[in-house]
């Protein structure tokens, strides 16, 4: 048995400009860090060698691994020629959720099928693979930060370059900023989920076709560049302030990005002490994060208490295999 661990991400600014409707004619650019929330994929021989059994919400059973309902697994298995396994999935946070579920399922099960295979593959070489099985095999409306922010870990400056590569820069911040950083981030779940794809089509054809779309997520962009800078000189209440002044950008871009819902939680975690915060994902739903220092905590705890918090730490690790066999991996 093979079982790899995936982090899921947190995207501080730049969603959007991982799209090619944009890096096609600018270059783009995400800062993410990764947390210590998982997807967890296991793959086992099955007794029955002529069986290949996918396990996620349901439960598959086939002998032709063209019949796989679950696309990326289909398609994974279909590319690495591998059949005659059990594969399981289970994560620490629902889907649709802005945690990047469906990206961090790909990275994870891609890691997984290499080691299976008794073969070594880079964290960069897995997102790459996973861009190119969402993006250009199954034909998801999505971009490549999912894939790069879960496969490779901490907090990074990812760029998104015209001729379809891409550039991870790690960024060094102190420990005792990064401590900081850690403990004045919260996440609040709404209640509610999103189609990502659906938003992200609407997304992509406002940047295609209309130009004031276009230079909002250029600002956009220059905040992820300016917020970089912040982060590394260790200025939080300005990268808290920049968080603010990105939403505010985000919102501009689709329709369903936002929502009444979302507005009133947002506006009254600004009320109570957060210097500022956003809507993981692509929007419609999920989790809010906000930048809110210890002292003002309580209170904006006390105002979102209905939503459910979710108690998380930034991790430096991207995907990484923690079983082989009967022999546990640290």
């Amino acid at each position: 048995m093979i079982i790899t661990k995936t982090p899921f991400r947190i995207s501080f600014a730049g969603g959007g400009s991982d799209l090619p409707a944009f890096y096609r004619r600018k270059e783009g650019c995400v800062l993410s860090a990764t947390i210590n929330k998982y997807m967890y994929v296991a793959i086992h021989p099955t007794f029955n060698k002529e069986d290949t059994v996918i396990k996620y919400n349901r439960t598959e059973t086939v002998q032709d691994c063209r019949k796989i309902q679950h696309p990326i697994a289909r398609q994974l298995l279909l590319d690495h020629k591998v059949s005659g396994v059990e594969v399981a999935s289970m994560a620490d946070v629902p889907s649709g959720t802005g945690l990047s579920t469906s990206s961090a399922y790909t990275v994870g099960l891609i890691h997984a099928l290499y080691a299976y295979q008794g073969k070594f593959c880079s964290q960069q070489r897995i997102a790459k693979e996973a861009c190119e099985v969402e993006i250009e095999k199954l034909g998801e409306p999505i971009g490549k930060q999912d894939q790069y922010g879960t496969a490779v870990g901490g907090i990074k400056f990812i760029r998104f370059l015209p001729d379809e590569t891409v550039d991870v820069e790690p960024l060094v911040i102190s420990a005792d900023i990064r401590r900081q950083l850690d403990s004045n981030l919260l996440l609040f779940y709404t209640g509610l989920t999103h189609a990502a794809g659906d938003i992200l089509k609407e997304e992509n054809a406002n940047i295609s076709n209309e130009e004031e779309k276009f230079n909002a997520l250029v600002q956009m962009t220059e905040l992820a560049k300016v917020m970089r800078v912040a982060l590394l000189a260790g200025n939080l209440t300005e990268f808290g302030s920049l968080l603010h002044q990105y939403w505010l950008l985000k919102k501009q871009l689709a329709g369903r990005i936002s929502n009444n819902v979302i507005d009133d939680c947002y506006n009254l975690a600004m009320k109570s002490g957060a210097l500022g915060g956003k809507l993981l994902g692509a929007g419609g739903g999920g989790f809010l994060l906000f930048y809110c220092e210890k002292g003002h905590q309580k209170r904006l705890r006390s105002a979102l208490n209905k939503l459910v918090e979710l108690p998380f730490s930034l991790e430096n690790s991207g995907t990484k295999i923690v079983y082989v066999g009967e022999k546990e991996w640290d």
